[in-house]
């Protein structure tokens, strides 16, 4: 595929490998608006925020990842490819740049786009999809540790952080509450699906710290970014992407692994 650049939307911690020290996954837009997915690719010394970011414009030579079947999924050349940061999108006229890559197709029905998804011949596993209604944030208290016989089974969405200046990665804390949106889409299917983003587990830390390790107002806080704020003052819409393991076995195979929540444009073209 020789030099690709990708706009980077979606990007989890690193996950461990056998083969290499420390592996991402990235997904995002090339240049012509299609989705793509990088993995694994493997992370040198530095910590996970002096890497890129999310919007960041990125450039490195790939190839079809030919272990994964999902048609979005590339991998680099090799595990010590370069990966070049040309420029950064930002949110000025109201996310106006990013508007142009993220909302070129957008879906609104989950029966259709799971239709596609398990369609051999199309085989989507990444999507934005707009619901047509937020009904709730559901949180819901699981285990607060990490399963040892698994660890090393993690899907590559899990999340991994870096604190050693060695650079080797440990799994971060485990969240001890799973996230899921309760939404309608645009024929009134309800349908309640996890949210796997890197950043609502980070707010759920940053937020109990604030509160002094006091849960349910840390979980108050999430609630009102993620629900209140998102639903009623953000035109949101999210990023969808499937497993490999559970891409045709789940009945509904995606999961929630990004948001896309430009504040709601009041103001009509006259042109």
């Amino acid at each position: 595929m020789a030099l690709t650049k990708v706009l980077v939307t979606v990007k989890t911690y690193p996950t461990i490998s056998a083969k290499y020290d420390e592996l991402v996954c990235t997904a995002g837009f090339r240049e012509d608006g299609s989705w793509i997915r990088i993995y694994p690719f493997p992370f040198r010394k530095k910590s996970y925020d002096e890497q890129y970011k999310k919007y960041d414009w990125i450039e490195l030579d790939l190839v079809k990842n030919a272990k994964d079947f999902r048609p979005e999924s590339y991998r680099p050349v090799s595990h010590d490819s370069e990966l070049k940061i040309v420029e950064h999108l930002d949110t000025k006229n109201n996310w106006a740049e990013r508007k142009q890559y993220v909302l070129g197709k957008v879906y609104s029905n989950l029966s259709a786009l799971i239709g596609e998804a398990k369609s051999p011949t199309i085989c989507t596993s990444l999507a934005v999809f707009k619901p047509s209604k937020i009904l709730d944030l559901e949180v819901k208290a699981v285990a607060r540790e990490w399963d040892k016989d698994k660890l090393a089974k993690l899907q590559q969405l899990k999340l991994f952080d870096t604190t050693t200046e060695e650079g080797k990665f440990k799994v971060v804390k485990k969240l001890p509450y799973k996230f899921s949106y309760k939404l309608l889409d645009d024929e009134g299917k309800e349908s309640s699906m996890m949210i796997e983003d890197w950043e609502i587990g980070q707010l759920f830390w940053n937020c109990l710290v604030k509160h002094s390790g006091d849960e349910a107002s840390a979980i108050n806080d999430v609630r009102a970014k993620y629900f209140t704020d998102f639903t009623k003052n953000r035109d949101l819409h999210l990023f969808l992407g499937t497993t490999q393991t559970y891409h045709y076995g789940s009945h509904n195979p995606f999961i929630i692994i990004g948001t896309f929540h430009p504040k709601i444009d009041t103001q009509f073209s006259l042109f």
